[in-house]
C-alpha cells in the first residue's frame, strides 16, 4: 500500500475523541509535495498513526469564508504580533455539507482556543444573531472586550485537507492542499505546496522531532493573513515574507 491507504481509517467520531484539541498549539510547515510524502511515509511506518475516513474518502474539500472590519482589524492584529488577538470564519465542508462558525481567540499560554457553533451552510456568508452572541460571549470571556463593529465577509480560502491521527498521544496532523484564495475581485492560486499543521497539548513531539530531522522549520503563516497580503499588498504581509514567497513567487 501506499499514500493515504497505508494508514488505518478512522471515523469522525473516534478522531474527536482520541484527538479533541479545541485547545492546543499549532506548529507549522511549509513542504514541498515530495518532501511530505516522504514525512507521510515515515508515520505510515510506525503503525502508531491512522487516516481520518468518512464513507472511504480521504481528501475532503473545505471553505472558510473569514469576518474582518472594513480597516482589518484582525489582521492588523496578527501582522503587528499582539497578544489579544482572534479571528472569525465560517467553516463549510464542502463534501458533507456540514458547516460550524468559529471564533479563534489566544489562551493564558498563547495557546489556540477554538469556539465552534454548529452553522447551517446557506449562512456561511453571513453572521447569523445566534452566531453575534456566540461570538460576543467568546471574546467577552477571552479578553473582556465587546463585538467590533462592521465585521463582514472579507475572502475565502479554499483548499483539500487529509488529518492523521495518533490516538495513544493525543496528537492530531492536518495537510492542507491545492490553496486558493478568493475574493470578489478574483482568484489568486498557490503553487504546489503543503501546509502541515501539528496540533498537540505541546509542541516538540514525534512528528515535530521528524520534520526537525529532514530539515524542516516551523514557518509563520495563517491562511487568512496570507490571503490577504497576496490580494491586497498594501496592507503589508512581512510576517508571512518567507510563506508568501514559498506559495506566492513573484506577488
Amino acid at each position: 500500500m501506499s499514500g493515504l491507504d497505508a494508514f488505518g481509517g478512522m471515523g469522525l467520531d473516534e478522531v474527536v475523541a482520541a484527538a479533541d484539541l479545541q485547545t492546543r498549539v499549532d506548529t507549522k510547515y511549509l513542504l514541498t509535495p515530495e518532501r511530505y510524502r516522504w514525512f507521510r511515509d515515515r508515520l505510515a511506518a510506525t503503525g502508531e498513526w491512522s487516516c481520518l475516513d468518512i464513507a472511504g474518502r480521504r481528501r475532503f474539500a473545505y471553505e472558510s469564508v473569514y469576518f474582518d472590519t472594513p480597516d482589518l482589524l484582525t489582521y492588523r492584529q496578527h501582522r503587528q504580533g499582539r497578544r489579544r488577538r482572534f479571528k472569525i470564519r465560517t467553516r463549510l465542508y464542502a463534501d458533507s455539507g456540514d458547516c460550524a462558525f468559529e471564533v479563534k481567540v489566544k489562551g493564558a499560554r498563547q495557546d489556540t482556543v477554538k469556539e465552534r457553533l454548529p452553522y447551517a451552510a446557506a449562512d456561511a456568508a453571513r453572521i447569523t444573531p445566534e452566531a453575534a452572541a456566540h461570538l460576543a460571549r467568546a471574546l467577552r470571556e477571552a479578553y473582556g472586550m465587546g463585538v467590533p463593529p462592521g465585521l463582514e465577509p472579507r475572502l475565502r480560502t479554499d483548499y483539500r485537507r487529509h488529518t492523521l491521527v495518533n490516538p495513544a498521544a493525543g496528537v492530531r496532523i492536518t495537510c492542507d492542499e491545492d490553496l486558493r484564495c478568493v475574493t470578489a475581485a478574483g482568484t489568486v492560486a498557490s503553487r504546489p505546496r503543503c501546509l502541515v499543521e501539528v496540533k498537540a497539548a505541546r509542541p516538540g513531539g514525534p512528528a515535530d522531532r521528524l520534520l526537525w530531522s529532514m530539515g524542516a522549520r516551523p514557518v509563520a503563516v495563517s491562511k487568512y493573513c496570507l490571503a490577504v497580503a497576496v490580494l491586497a499588498p498594501g496592507m503589508g504581509g512581512n510576517p508571512w515574507a518567507r510563506a508568501l514567497n514559498e506559495c506566492f513567487p513573484g506577488r
